[in-house]
C-alpha cells in the first residue's frame, strides 16, 4: 500500500499530532466551551462523539446529526478541524454532508468486515483522512484487513489508531496495550501513521501521561485524548477524559526523541542482539529435537502427548527463575506457552506419521 499523509492543510509534522475533546458531543455550550479552550492550548483537531456505541441498550447513545451542526459551529468559531467516528454507510453520508474533516472507524467496527467494506464502498471518491482503531480483539489480519478494504476502495490517506485490546484478566488497564501489535503493523507499513489512544487503553485519567508518552517513545505519529470541561460529569466514559488545562500539561510534559539521529554508535551492540538471537534459534532448534524424541518415546510406550503435571511445573519453575533474572513473569509465560505449544505441534507431526497418517499437522 501506498499511504498519503493524513496532516491538513496548515498542520506540520511535529509529533504528537494532537486531536482532543469530549468523548460524546452532550450539548452545544459543552462542546464550544471544549473546543475554544483546546483551540487556545493550540490544539488543531477537534474530535467528539457523535455516536456512541454502547454494550447494552439503554445508556446514552449520543445526540446524532445535530452534534454535527455543533462541529460545524466549532469550525468556524475557531478555526479548527473537527473528526468524529463512523459505523455506518449513513453516518459517513452526514459527515460527508456537514464538512466533517477526518472520521474513524471504531475499534467494534473495526471487527466487522461487513461494516467496514459498506464504509468503504461509501467513501469511494473522497479525499480525506480515514483513521482505524484496532479491533476488540488481538486480531493484528482484522486490522490489516480493514486497512486493505478502505485502500481497494481509492482511499490512501489512511491512518491507524492503536487503542488497545480487551481482556478477561485483571489489570491495571482497560484495555491492553500489547505493543507488539501496532509495532508489527509499522513494520509491515512504515508509511502508515499511528496515533496512540491512551484515554481507552487506560480507561483513567491518571495513565494518560504515562502511556502518552509510552507511545512517543515508540515513534507514533500523535495521540488521540479525550478531553471534557468538566470529566467527573460527563455523561460517558468520565474516569478517562480530562480537562483542557490537564492536557496542556500531558502534552508539554512528554519527551520527543529524535527519530533522525545516526545509529551508527550502536551497531556493536546491534550485532552482539544478531548472534544472541542466532545462538536463541540454534538452542531451540535442539530442544524441538528433544521434543521429537520424546514424542517418539511417548508413541512407544502409548503415553498422551499432553501432560498436564509436567507442563505445569515447567511454568511455575521457569517463570520464578525468569523473574529471578529480572524479566517479566508475564513475558516468560507467554515464551514458555509459545514455546510448549510448538513442542506439542511437533510430537503431533512424529505420532501422526508413526500411525501412518500422512496429513502432516501444521500451524493455520
Amino acid at each position: 500500500m501506498k499511504i498519503q499523509s493524513i496532516l491538513l492543510p496548515g498542520l506540520d509534522e511535529q509529533r504528537p499530532l494532537i486531536i482532543s475533546g469530549p468523548c460524546s458531543a452532550e450539548t452545544e455550550e459543552q462542546v464550544m466551551e471544549t473546543a475554544k479552550e483546546l483551540a487556545a492550548n493550540g490544539v488543531k483537531i477537534f474530535r467528539a462523539g457523535v455516536w456512541k456505541p454502547r454494550t447494552k441498550p439503554g445508556g446514552f447513545e449520543g445526540v446524532g446529526i445535530p452534534a454535527l451542526k455543533w462541529l460545524q459551529h466549532v469550525k468556524k468559531e475557531t478555526g479548527m478541524y473537527v473528526a468524529i467516528e463512523v459505523a455506518t454507510e449513513k453516518h459517513v453520508y452526514e459527515a460527508l454532508k456537514h464538512g466533517i474533516d477526518m472520521l474513524w472507524i471504531g475499534a467494534r467496527t473495526t471487527a466487522n468486515p461487513f461494516a467496514v467494506q459498506e464504509i468503504a464502498d461509501t467513501l469511494q471518491g473522497v479525499d480525506m483522512p480515514i483513521l482505524i482503531k484496532n479491533p476488540v480483539n488481538a486480531d493484528l489480519e482484522l486490522w490489516v484487513g480493514a486497512f486493505e478494504r478502505l485502500y481497494n476502495a481509492g482511499i490512501t490517506r489512511l491512518g491507524a489508531i492503536h487503542r488497545g485490546f480487551s481482556s478477561s484478566d485483571k489489570n491495571i488497564y482497560r484495555n491492553m496495550p500489547q505493543w507488539h501489535i501496532p509495532i508489527e503493523l509499522k513494520r509491515r507499513y512504515p508509511d502508515l501513521p499511528i496515533i496512540c489512544d491512551p484515554s481507552h487503553i487506560g480507561g483513567s485519567r491518571k495513565l494518560i501521561k504515562t502511556i502518552s508518552q509510552q507511545a512517543m517513545d515508540l515513534n507514533f505519529k500523535g495521540l488521540i485524548i479525550e478531553t471534557h470541561r468538566n470529566p467527573d460529569e460527563a455523561w460517558s466514559d468520565k474516569d478517562q477524559q480530562v480537562t483542557p488545562a490537564e492536557l496542556k500539561k500531558i502534552i508539554e510534559s512528554l519527551v520527543i526523541r529524535e527519530t533522525t539521529q545516526s545509529t551508527e554508535d550502536l551497531s556493536d551492540l546491534r550485532k552482539q542482539i544478531d548472534e544472541i538471537d542466532n545462538s536463541l534459534l540454534e538452542l531451540l532448534s535442539k530442544r524441538m529435537r528433544v521434543s521429537r524424541e520424546i514424542g517418539t518415546y511417548k508413541i512407544e510406550h502409548n503415553m498422551p502427548i499432553l501432560q498436564t503435571v509436567r507442563y505445569d511445573e515447567i511454568l511455575t519453575t521457569r517463570i520464578q527463575q525468569a523473574e529471578k533474572m529480572d524479566m517479566s513473569g508475564g513475558f516468560a509465560k507467554k515464551f514458555l506457552e509459545a514455546v510448549h505449544e510448538e513442542s506439542v505441534r511437533q510430537q503431533m507431526v512424529i505420532m501422526n506419521v508413526e500411525n501412518g497418517n500422512q496429513n502432516v499437522v501444521k500451524e493455520e
